[in-house]
């Protein structure tokens, strides 16, 4: 097979690849299930997809089309070839915005096209929740609705005309001539009964094939017809799609009702106003939006909502309509949604459902495979009611939201998987059945894929199965395009991802309280695909290296798949593919914070890198800059010969190439005086002792003495102590204006964060023992550790417990540690400085982002009255990765996607506040520009006692 893909690539403008990594990486989609492929092409042009499917017709092998690969139904992942039509043909090639539509290659993304078309006051109607990463292709192959259907309904209805290649290789062009395609006309005259009694019997019908559009009560419509057959009948190579016009004005409302079946009672009151959009949402999806990402706007009183959104062609007449629907239900409470930024966060919960509702609320990880059952809404609360009682008997959980306006029911299930066939069948064959019953669809958005195509036959007679078969081989009689799925369809069991999967050993590394072992970590992805999206524009930072290549390789999904294959034994820890995988992760920890799903892909480098080296050499950089503050406590006794020495090109150059580091980097100057040497020289207190500390306490001392509060302890981090030690001096003068007294740890100690993220585990543990040993006594009387650099502090909180899990001190240590923000705002007497005259551009730390939040920051800086523009996404230095040889390239267009474009932008006088060591050193590599950190922009210039360089 090889030699017959170097063949292949010699035939193509695009990329073939067949290598481990790749093949691991388009192994699943966002569903159950596992399938290596044998190998993924990246078309260019119609050429290139011709080429490779005659190439696979040669040898016998399936096709597979993907865009996003944001399947839920295992219908994007296949044997053969798997062409992704998102790299490279992702055009939008025209826009018609007086005639209302646009024409578009298959790999274009929804959100993109929503750009495109906004200036015109257009957009596209259907929007999944992924939109910011799923493509017009992958939605025309399944058909996909989202929550404004019940108005602008689904794929299928904005399609006008579509061109493909049949699974012959033959061009055709499907609109509202059935004579396109030969044969079809005598099919659908052959089939009359079935298509009028069968198929299109209510909006949501998804399963199967919509051969209703082939009627001519419906217009004879092949291209509709099409929408939806999940790859199996032709290659898209672009399709002309109708546009809509966007609301003058909106309202979202939110009606509380004791349930979800209730509230599913009430549909037909509520589409009585004629909405844009009607979404249900259970209070225990809620509840773990609040437990995991909080932020929830106030919702009204209830146990299940619908966020109904109104239009209007003012916003007075949107809200008259909004308060009308109001009176109008059965609503126990409700609630006028008028603020944006509020609005935004509420359908922010609906986004992220399929990643936040992965868990059931007992922490068990839950699947897709019975995700989105549909049945007509006059039926849904009675349905509802019935799988309720179905789930309590499969002893199966999981949480509940969805399109309620057109009765189509979002739900991931604690699925018995490992249990396949089981009572993973059994449960799959009874839901089937009961969702038949209620006149209902397997699928009312997704498609069938590898999960439903089985369970067809509980939905259609012998006579429709028939017809989708001979349907599917008018366009492709060899079953040559994603075989096994709708027509002679793959068992529901076979294949699944983590059916059979043993545990995970441990190997000294992290532990992984939430998941038990590193493999149940890693699945954690169930590839949603939120890592692909561009994020620039709405504040996420993830995931900046596939932001920065547009490679699915650098991906954190990618990862995870590449790392799922490794704790199968499909793949070895050493092997070249998990090294390709990891290299350009930046372990910037967004994912942890931004995946809906809580991948944390930074732990699980850190830990397969543990893994990998663990009593082996490791690569120089892991030496020079994984063990960087031991190197840092030596330099800083002689700042200036080192400044000398690093200052010299010649021997900056052999050093950067001896210690693994870009040559193209410079070393940041150390100080001439570290902070910990002038602290000394000034005779500050160091940790007191416990009967010091006592008296601190107000627990010992002198009768009639005054008790007052714990000393602070700042955490002075290796980068802050040897390189901007003025950033600690005014830490210092800030906390001591408060009142309170700052101490030091009386020696050197460290987070470890060079030794993680470099995957130096059993040191990075010896140093945070180290640390708990110097803290303990400090946390047990009642104090707390405030740390300067994002990083570090996040280290402590997080790193720490997991790194010495056995050790009882280490969660008090952890739970102490505070950012400068939060202390600031936990101080009741403390205003900040007025700065109205000035304007800031703020780069939030990734490590920030992801553990304890900006949101202390940014209060602070709105207090301040200073004009704020903030920064989304990474500087991309992050810690070592921008030093590391090979990495600089990356690095820098990283910093193109938000860093960089921020500062030329920024006015004249702007100030660069940026509380990361990396982030100021790469703006000052980048951009020649200097920052300065909050606590000097809170005290100014008219701080004094602070050291200079």
């Amino acid at each position: 097979m090889e030699s017959a893909m170097r063949e292949l690539r010699g035939r193509i403008d695009g990329e073939v690849d067949r290598s481990e990594r790749r093949r691991a990486e388009y192994s699943s989609d966002a569903s159950n299930y596992r399938v290596l492929p044998e190998g993924v092409v990246f078309p260019r042009g119609d050429a290139d997809v011709r080429a490779a499917l005659e190439f696979a017709r040669t040898e016998g092998l399936g096709v597979t089309a993907r865009g996003g690969g944001t399947s839920v139904a295992g219908n994007a992942i296949g044997a053969g070839i798997v062409l992704d039509f998102s790299r490279h043909m992702n055009e939008l090639l025209e826009l018609n915005a007086e005639e209302r539509w646009a024409r578009v290659r298959p790999g274009l993304v929804l959100g993109d096209l929503q750009r495109a078309a906004a200036p015109h006051g257009l957009r596209f109607g259907p929007d999944p929740s992924t939109q910011n990463r799923c493509t017009l292709g992958g939605m025309i192959g399944n058909n996909a609705c989202g929550p404004h259907a019940v108005a602008w309904g689904r794929t299928s209805d904005t399609v006008r005309e579509l061109r493909i290649l049949d699974g012959t290789g033959t061009e055709r062009r499907l609109g509202t001539d059935l004579s396109a395609v030969p044969g079809l006309s005598e099919f659908t005259l052959a089939n009359l009964a079935v298509l009028r009694t069968e198929v299109g019997r209510f909006e949501r019908q998804a399963s199967g094939y919509a051969l209703e559009h082939l009627l001519p009560e419906h217009g004879s419509s092949i291209a509709k017809a099409f929408v939806g057959t999940e790859g199996t009948c032709g290659l898209l190579l672009d399709a002309i799609v109708e546009l809509v016009p966007i609301p003058a004005a909106t309202v979202l409302v939110v009606l509380g009702y004791p349930d979800m079946p209730t509230a599913a009672d009430d549909v037909a009151a509520v589409m009585a106003v004629r909405p844009v959009a009607v979404e249900g949402m259970d209070a225990r999806l809620v509840d773990v939006v609040r437990r995991y990402r909080g932020g929830v706007p106030p919702l009204p009183r209830g146990g299940g909502w619908l966020f109904v959104e109104i239009e209007g062609e003012t916003p007075e007449r949107a809200r008259e309509t909004a308060e009308l629907l109001c009176r109008s239900t059965h609503a126990v409470d409700s609630r006028l949604v008028l603020d944006a930024r509020e609005a935004k966060a509420l359908w922010a919960i609906r986004a992220d459902g399929a990643g936040l509702s992965g868990r059931t609320p007992e922490g068990n990880p839950a699947w897709p495979g019975w995700e989105d059952a549909a049945v007509p809404p006059e039926r849904l609360g009675d349905y509802l009611r019935e799988f309720e009682k179905l789930m309590t008997e499969h002893r199966v959980d999981g949480l509940l939201y969805g399109h309620i306006g057109d009765g189509c029911i979002h739900v991931r299930l604690d699925l018995p998987i490992a249990d396949a066939p089981q009572r993973f069948r059994d449960f799959l064959e009874d839901a089937a059945r009961q969702v038949v019953s209620f006149g209902g669809s397997l699928s009312g958005e997704h498609g069938d894929g590898r999960a439903r195509s089985e369970l067809l036959r509980h939905m259609y007679s012998p006579a429709a199965l028939t017809a989708f078969a001979d349907f599917k081989a008018l366009f492709d009689p060899d079953d040559v395009l994603n075989p096994g799925v709708l027509v002679r369809p793959r068992n529901i069991d076979a294949d699944l991802r983590v059916a059979g999967l043993l545990p995970t050993p441990a190997a000294g590394g992290f532990a992984f309280p939430a998941d038990g072992d590193l493999g149940t970590a890693v699945h954690r992805c169930v590839g949603v695909g939120k890592c692909r999206a561009d994020t620039r524009g709405s504040g996420g930072f993830m995931c900046p290296s596939y932001l920065a290549t547009s490679d699915e390789k650098d991906s954190t999904r990618a990862r995870a798949r590449v790392l799922q294959e490794v704790v199968r034994g499909a793949l070895d820890w050493r092997s070249d593919a998990v090294a390709e995988s990891l290299d350009l992760c930046l372990s910037c920890k967004a994912c942890h914070s931004d995946c809906p799903a809580g991948v944390d892909m930074a732990t699980y480098k850190s830990e397969t890198l543990h893994r990998r080296y663990r009593g082996r050499l490791r690569p120089l950089d892991h030496y020079a800059l994984g063990r960087l503050p031991q190197w840092l406590s030596a330099a800083t006794r002689l700042p200036r010969l080192a400044n000398a020495l690093s200052g010299n090109a010649i021997l900056r150059r052999i050093g950067s190439r001896a210690a693994g580091i870009d040559s193209r980097r410079t070393v940041p100057e150390l100080a001439r005086t570290s902070f910990r040497r002038g602290w000394n020289a000034r005779r500050k207190p160091s940790l007191p002792t416990a009967p010091d500390q006592a008296v601190a306490m107000g627990e010992i001392g002198k009768a009639g003495a005054v008790p007052v509060a714990p000393a602070v302890l700042l955490w002075v981090d290796t980068f802050t102590d040897a390189f901007d030690p003025e950033i600690a001096w005014a830490a210092v003068e800030l906390i001591e204006s408060l009142g309170h007294r700052v101490v030091v740890a009386d020696r050197r100690v460290c987070c470890g964060l060079t030794w993680i993220s470099t995957g130096q585990l059993d040191g990075a543990r010896k140093r945070l023992r180290a640390t708990v040993n110097a803290l303990d006594e400090h946390v047990r009387a009642g104090g707390v550790v405030v740390g300067l650099e994002p990083s570090c502090s996040a280290a402590l909180r997080e790193d720490l417990p997991r790194l010495l899990p056995d050790d009882p001190r280490a969660g008090p240590v952890a739970a102490a540690v505070r950012t400068l923000a939060e202390f600031l705002e936990a101080q009741p007497d403390w205003t900040p400085p007025d700065r109205s005259d000035q304007t800031v551009v703020v780069q939030p730390h990734c490590h920030e982002h992801a553990v304890s939040g900006f949101t202390a920051d940014r209060r602070i800086l709105e207090r301040t009255g200073a004009t704020v523009r903030e920064i989304a996404g990474c500087c991309g230095l992050a810690g070592n990765f921008g030093m590391q040889r090979g990495h600089y390239d990356v690095s820098v267009a990283v910093a193109e996607n938000g860093l960089l474009p921020a500062l030329r932008d920024a006015p004249p006088g702007a100030v660069l506040l940026a509380d990361g060591f990396s982030c100021r050193t790469q703006a000052a590599q980048l951009a020649g520009r200097s920052a300065r950190h909050l606590a000097q922009f809170l005290i100014g210039d008219s701080g004094t006692g602070r050291m200079s360089r």
